[in-house]
């Protein structure tokens, strides 16, 4: 969910060559070059559409840097922190629930959900709730300062899949601005099966 051009997909599609890939990425011109990239690739579906909790169309922020674009305005610290990542337009897309898409039958186990949206990712598992415990892994970045305009931070994130019987399992990627603070990093979750 947030596919880009399909950067990931292409590191998934070679650890896992016969995994059934489904993606989401709904910027006009990075879903162009996934497209091109995997038109033969009979296994990966891209969906041009964000997810989140509602049906709707919203203005989605294009930084001049398409991977840091984001369904919330760009923050001056995102700006300061990632140079070269101001919005340069605004771009009407789509919004709407991942159950619009994809039915129960679609996951088999074990099945990650990678997550990279720009402060959205709150929203984003808002909008997979109904098929979240399908999930056994789940991806995400996470700041830990805010970048995007009323963005959930880590603590959120962490709460939210607590709820949901999600728990920590690997940190990755930690990012520090140059004063040494922490901005941001991925997370890797994992379902709590012995909980149920």
């Amino acid at each position: 969910i947030g596919a880009n051009k399909g950067q990931f997909s292409l590191a998934a599609r070679y650890i896992y060559p016969q995994a059934k890939i489904i993606c989401f990425e709904p910027l006009v011109l990075p879903a162009k070059k996934f497209r091109k990239f995997f038109a033969e690739d009979k296994k990966i579906m891209l969906y041009q559409t964000a997810i989140g909790p509602k049906n709707k169309t919203v203005s989605m922020h294009v930084s001049e840097r398409n991977d840091s674009s984001s369904l919330l305005p760009i923050g001056e610290k995102q700006i300061n922190i990632f140079p070269g990542t101001k919005e340069v337009t605004l771009e009407e897309i789509s919004v709407a629930p991942l159950n619009n898409f994809v039915k129960i039958e679609d996951f088999s186990s074990p099945t990650l959900v990678k997550i990279d949206v720009q402060g959205y990712e709150l929203e984003v598992l808002k909008g997979c709730y109904d098929f979240i415990e399908k999930f056994n892994y789940i991806y995400v970045e996470c700041s830990f300062v805010e970048l995007y305009e009323g963005q959930a931070l880590l603590h959120e994130i962490i709460s939210y899949l607590q709820e949901l019987l999600f728990n920590i399992k690997g940190v990755y990627n930690m990012y520090y601005d140059k004063n040494g603070v922490a901005v941001q990093a991925d997370f890797l979750f994992i379902r709590n099966y012995e909980s149920l």
